[in-house]
């Protein structure tokens, strides 16, 4: 798709307001409005199912054949969480459209009062406003060095995946690790360097990982990640792709200092009820295990 569309799906069972609402969209010359129009919830349901489009609004009329008033919107915005809703109501259900705006919506139009003009503002607003939201969120859940979630958006992320796998009856795999030595390269060679220190140990933890898992920087020396398809009976497998990862970038000439990590891991299975807290504890304590035994065998 073009930057300059903007894919809009039309929720409306009225014919004679969907065409006129097609032909207003027609009139701005900025943005390349491509409409798709269905006539009940069913099939605006399906259709975001099966449609996964980035850069898309919804306009949602809330009283539908088969839906009427707010749980119009309920039902959409679970299909569709990450979308932009503007609703759309009669001049009678104001007090409707407003509720829907406090549970989510975007904004909401009143079809008596509606033009060309109005509807394209409020059209861009909407995604103006949206767009800001998602980066807010962002920002709030992502790591500024690493790039790799913080720890708010990885125990958010892991929940949300724990209940997905629980109801699939898939395993999940944690594995927990802290970075060797990082208080003595930044004593020595200053904290730039000890930054540099942390965006390489979240490079060997892409590299190791598959995109779909969840990789975080948890604190300042930790890190998690929660691995989403892991059917291997132990952990030993992945846990030696760290170690692959690691022996390669440390032979990398002129270094300054070596990478270190020590991993600890634990296996979560979707009928035992452990909480992700539970979870990273025991895979904290395996760290600390291997961490242990490291110091005993340099002393």
């Amino acid at each position: 798709m073009n930057p300059a569309d903007t894919q809009i799906l039309l929720i409306e069972d009225n014919p004679g307001d969907a065409r006129i609402i097609r032909e207003w969209l027609k009139d701005d010359v900025e943005i390349n409005f491509r409409l798709v129009h269905c006539a009940s919830l069913c099939e605006g349901l399906s259709a975001l199912a099966e449609d996964h489009t980035p850069g898309r609004l919804i306009l949602l009329d809330l009283n539908l054949p088969d839906s009427h008033g707010i749980k119009t919107l309920y039902r959409v915005r679970d299909q569709a969480p990450d979308l932009p809703i503007v609703v759309l109501t009669g001049f009678d259900d104001e007090a409707t459209a407003i509720l829907a705006v406090q549970s989510g919506a975007q904004d909401y139009l009143v079809k008596d009062h509606l033009n060309g003009g109005f509807l394209i503002r409020a059209i861009r607003y909407a995604l103006e406003r949206h767009s800001l939201q998602v980066q807010l969120a962002r920002l709030s859940m992502v790591d500024d060095l690493t790039e790799l979630y913080n720890r708010r958006g990885f125990f958010k992320l892991a929940e949300q995946q724990m209940e997905l796998s629980r109801r699939h009856q898939k395993r999940l795999l944690l594995v927990y690790a802290d970075v060797d030595y990082l208080k003595k390269v930044n004593d020595e060679l200053g904290h730039d360097v000890g930054d540099q220190l942390l965006v390489e140990t979240a490079d060997i933890l892409r590299k190791s990982f598959r995109s779909t898992d969840i990789l975080a920087r948890i604190g300042g020396d930790e890190f998690a990640v929660l691995a989403i398809e892991f059917s291997d009976g132990s952990p030993e497998n992945l846990l030696s792709r760290i170690e692959t990862q690691l022996a390669i970038a440390n032979l990398r000439p002129e270094r300054r200092y070596a990478v270190s990590l020590s991993l600890g891991a634990a296996i979560w299975d979707p009928e035992s009820g452990i909480t992700i807290d539970a979870l990273m504890a025991e895979a904290d304590r395996q760290m600390y295990y291997q961490k242990k035994e490291k110091h005993h065998s340099m002393e």
